[in-house]
Order: structure tokens, then C-alpha cells, then sequence
């Protein structure tokens, strides 16, 4: 028997909130159908490869229908991809619902992530069973994965596990990528004629799986409140000691809503966001001379220190890396292949990426110290992409920042001191408690998947909206999947994916930020954002992030 916290104890006893009509409970819920759709982008393509699922209504629920079928369904759910805090309230929404419409219902959980409905391994949840991991972070209930569910053998094994356990549905919690895959197995199973609904749900923590209907992914919210807990520690602890110029990565790998969230949050001397990089052709080196510039500039005010918020993905937004980069990408998914590669020592490897890299591109590649070029070369992600997270970008910013700063202290234009510390926070916040708005926000996702599920409805990404809102004003229904889907390069070919949402340089949240960096980079406007906060007043505990705030224009309470 494990031991609990006192807070853990406190957690699995929270009484989440439900969003608007699911208040009234799953019997009681009408579908309200609206507009058709279609796609975001590449509109022919993505409907020739989405046939049986493209161009669907969105669609919201209302109360007092009773139009929704309440027959026995068996239901299968599957975590996908990276943690995110608020899976486990995912898992036990759906499992509610489930049994409050029928008690005959069965809800199977799919171990280790996608793999497991493919290999027919998993658990059947009970109360028990579900009352262990409610509000608690982290996606150990049933475990996740990131296989990808794309190919004739997976969708014909996943269809033998459904048709073993009566599956009517398949519910999967997982970020862009996993709710592609989602769709592509909707289409299938439409086209099979199977009668089997899939439904997802949307998670990670980087923000950017949002649009015009879905307001935030969950996670976001408790992830970037953890972060910025630690980080104004830390600023705390720089404005003490006075000695440290701290250089943080924070996880993000496309967009950088973490990373502007945070700097709202905590007020940084330097925050760099990705999408302004690349929109203002920012070059490695302009980068690294605004750094050092605020550096010179606050050592000339007595101040030897401060704080520096780097992207997970900087690296791939800096035009003349990113395009390198993919000429790197599409280099390495030939010369993995060939095992004389493979197997050679580091610099043979370097010579040959060099000898067929395009000319620009390779004296980028060759200006890089040995470093980033070994962790350029690392294995791939699923897609095939170098794994930023793994390429120590604040370290490289760190060192070129040193020797533009002992080059001005030859010139005798710096005198200050500069003494540096790395870190990178990532996995810190991927399995926090999540927050009230997270458990709440997450169980009614949960449970409005199975209302979808009830309408018959395939194909769907489960949707609550109006979240600036108390729960009780939050809107609750579902979008098509296809709604969201463009055409990508993957692996050198292109495929169907959902768009990523970026930063929007226009929007908000950037203004927001941009109108008080100056003032942060000098004036020390630090904020310690303390703990996440799960009791007290309303308007502490239950406060959703500043960039849902500001998207919505809501009052903004710091």
C-alpha cells in the first residue's frame, strides 16, 4: 500500500465541477447541430484522405432532449503522447458518465498508450479502481506512448481487440499528433463499416493545439503555474545573491505559449519568443547581441545578475538554423539507412553531413561547436525531426554570450561580472496535481466525450468553451477533427496533421508582453508566484492562466 501525502489526500477528495449543461447529468443532454466545416488548409487534400469523417458540423449540447441513445456501450480509452497534468480526471469524467447513463457500461483503459489496444492489453475500471487517481497528475493509471496508429496492421489489430471486448467506442486523450492518428483511425473503422466511434480529447502542455473552438489544451494551465512557481523561486534567489545570470529552457517545442505565459507571469529580464524570431529573421547573432546587450547594460547599473527565458524550440525558429535543420532532416532520413553511417565515429559523420548539405546550410552546420552538433544527430522523434529538447540551446547561448562579453572587456566596454547557471524545465511540470481549472476543466472533457459518444457522433475532438467563465457558463459540445488538419512534410513526405496554433505576434497575450519587456529587462519587476494555489477564496484558487484571460478579455487579476 502506497503512502499519501496530506495534499494527496485532499486531492482525491476535490469535488470537480462540471461545465454548464453536464451539470444536469448525462440523461439529460440535447445535440445541437450547426454549421458544416472544412478544413483549416489544404481543403481537397485532407477531404480526399477524410472521406467518410470530412466537413461534419460542430456541434453543442443543450439540456432536456433526451435524443441521445442510452443503450449498453462499451467504451475503450487511450492516454497518448506526454504526460499532461489532468489525464486521470479525463479517465474518471468519461468513466462517470459512462456509468451514470447505463450501469452496465464498461470502460476499458489501454495500456502503455496506442500499443496497447494494438497488442489487446488492458484493464477494466471499476469505483475503486478510478477513485485511486482522481485529481492526482500524471498518466500512471494506465501508462501512455507515443505508437502511432496509421497502418493497415494497426487498425486491423486494433479492430480484433474491439470486436474481443464489444468496444463501441474509443476515446483518445492525446496532443495534435495523437488526435491525427485519431482521425485517421475514425476513418477507418467509418469505412469498415464497423460501427465503432472514436473521440478525442485535447492534451499538452505546450498550448498549441487550439483554434477558433478549442480555448486551451489541457494541462497548460498547471504545467505553466508550476513553472512559474519555480522560476520566481529562482528570481528570488538571483536578486539575493546577486552573483548568477540564470538561463532557463522551458518546454515548448513548436510554439512558445509556455514561455510567454511564464514571462507574464514572473517577469523576466529576457523572455525570447520563437514566432517573433522567425518573423523578424532574427539571426543567431542578433540573438545573442540583444542578450549581451541587456547583460552590459544592467552590469553598468551595479546589477551582475538576472534571468533569461529561453523556448525548447528557439532553435528551429532562427531562419538560417531552421532551414539547415530541414535540410539536415531530409539528409538523415536517407543516411540513417545505410549502416556504414550509422556506425561511424562522430566527425566521420559530421564530414559527410557537411559534403551533402547545401551550401548555406553547411556553414551553418560547420559554425556550430561539436556539442550541437552531436545533439543535431540524436535520434529522431516519431515524425523525424530532431529533438529540440534535447539540444541544449541555453548553453549555446550561454557560451556565445561569454565571448561576446570578454571580447568588450578587451575593448574596455564591459567591466561587469558575468557568472552563469543552466537549467531546463520540462518534465517538472508534466505530472503536477492539476490545478482547479485543470481537474475541473479535464473531468468535463471527460464526460462531454461520452455525451458525444451517446450522440453517435465520430471523428470528434471533445470541446468545452467560455472558460474565463465559473463552470457553470462553460459550453460544452464537440468539433470535427478534419476541421483542424493541413498537409505537413513529415519524413521527407507530406502528410495530414492538425495545425499547430503558434503565438500570435498581433494577438493579446505578445502585446501584453511586449509592451513591458523594457521595463522588466532593467527594472527588476520580478513576481514569485508562489504554489499553485487548490484552497482559498475563488478568485485565487480557481484562476485560469493570463493568456486565456487575455485572449477572452477578461478582467486580468495578477
Amino acid at each position: 500500500m502506497r503512502e499519501l501525502s496530506p495534499l494527496h489526500k485532499a486531492r482525491l477528495a476535490y469535488k470537480p465541477k462540471l461545465a454548464g449543461v453536464l451539470q444536469n447529468g448525462i440523461k439529460n443532454i440535447k445535440v445541437n447541430f450547426g454549421e458544416k466545416t472544412s478544413a483549416v488548409k489544404d481543403k481537397e487534400e485532407i477531404q480526399n484522405l477524410f472521406n467518410q469523417v470530412y466537413g461534419e458540423p460542430i456541434v453543442s449540447f443543450s439540456t432536456t432532449g433526451e435524443n441521445l441513445n442510452l443503450e449498453q456501450k462499451n467504451v475503450g480509452v487511450i492516454l497518448s503522447g506526454g504526460q499532461a497534468p489532468g489525464g486521470h480526471n479525463v479517465i474518471a469524467g468519461l468513466y462517470d458518465a459512462l456509468k451514470q447513463s447505463n450501469p452496465n457500461n464498461r470502460l476499458y483503459g489501454f495500456l502503455g498508450g496506442p500499443s496497447g489496444i494494438i497488442e489487446g492489453k488492458y484493464v477494466e475500471f471499476d469505483d475503486k479502481f478510478i477513485d485511486a487517481y482522481r485529481n492526482t497528475g500524471g498518466f500512471d493509471i494506465i501508462g501512455s506512448g507515443r505508437t502511432k496508429l496509421e497502418t493497415e496492421e494497426q487498425f486491423n489489430e486494433t479492430l480484433k481487440t474491439c470486436e474481443k471486448l464489444n468496444i463501441n467506442a474509443i476515446v483518445i486523450i492525446g496532443g495534435d499528433d495523437s488526435n491525427t492518428n485519431a482521425c485517421m483511425l475514425a476513418q477507418w473503422l467509418k469505412a469498415k463499416n464497423t460501427g465503432i466511434q472514436v473521440i478525442g480529447c485535447p492534451k499538452t502542455i505546450d498550448g498549441d493545439l487550439k483554434n477558433s473552438q478549442i480555448e486551451i489544451s489541457f494541462g497548460f494551465d498547471t504545467a505553466t503555474k508550476t513553472y512559474s512557481e519555480l522560476i520566481g523561486n529562482i528570481q528570488r534567489d538571483a536578486n539575493s545573491a546577486k552573483k548568477y545570470w540564470h538561463f532557463i529552457k522551458l518546454m515548448g517545442r513548436s510554439a512558445t505559449h509556455v514561455g510567454l505565459e511564464v514571462a507574464l507571469q514572473t517577469q523576466p529580464n529576457i523572455a525570447l519568443i520563437s514566432e517573433e524570431v522567425e518573423a523578424k529573421a532574427q539571426s543567431l547573432k542578433s540573438i545573442v547581441d540583444y542578450i549581451t546587450n541587456v547583460v552590459v547594460k544592467r552590469a553598468e547599473m551595479g546589477k551582475n545578475f538576472g534571468v533569461a527565458l529561453i523556448p525548447e524550440g528557439l532553435i528551429e525558429f532562427i531562419p538560417e538554423m531552421k532551414t539547415m535543420i530541414s535540410n539536415l532532416n531530409d539528409i538523415l532520413a536517407v543516411l540513417e539507412k545505410d549502416s556504414n553511417f550509422v556506425n561511424a565515429q562522430n566527425e566521420e559523420k559530421y564530414k559527410t553531413i557537411s559534403s551533402k548539405l547545401d551550401n548555406n546550410n553547411k556553414e551553418v552546420f560547420n559554425s556550430l561547436p561539436n556539442l550541437i552538433k552531436a545533439q543535431l544527430l540524436m535520434d529522431r522523434d516519431p515524425h523525424g525531426n530532431v529533438q529540440v529538447s534535447r539540444i541544449e540551446t541555453e548553453k549555446l547561448l550561454i557560451e556565445m554570450v561569454k565571448a561576446n562579453l570578454k571580447k568588450l572587456k578587451e575593448e574596455g566596454k564591459y567591466n561587469g561580472k558575468f557568472s552563469e547557471q543552466a537549467h531546463f524545465f520540462g518534465y517538472e511540470g508534466r505530472c503536477a496535481m492539476p490545478s482547479n481549472f485543470d481537474a475541473d476543466y479535464c473531468y468535463s472533457l471527460g464526460y462531454n466525450a461520452f455525451a458525444l459518444i451517446l450522440a453517435g457522433l465520430t471523428g470528434y475532438l471533445s470541446c468545452i468553451k467560455n472558460l474565463c467563465e465559473p463552470a457553470s457558463n462553460w459550453i460544452s459540445g464537440g468539433v470535427p477533427l478534419t476541421m483542424m488538419m493541413n498537409m505537413e512534410k513529415r519524413h521527407g513526405k507530406m502528410k495530414p496533421v492538425i495545425q499547430k496554433a503558434l503565438v500570435d505576434l498581433n494577438g493579446p497575450v505578445f502585446k501584453e508582453f511586449e509592451a513591458h519587456r523594457e521595463e522588466y529587462a532593467y527594472n527588476d519587476r520580478y513576481v514569485f508566484p508562489g504554489a499553485i494555489q487548490y484552497f482559498g477564496p475563488s478568485e485565487v484558487c480557481d484562476l485560469t492562466t493570463l493568456t486565456l484571460q487575455l485572449e477572452q478579455k477578461a478582467p486580468v487579476k495578477c
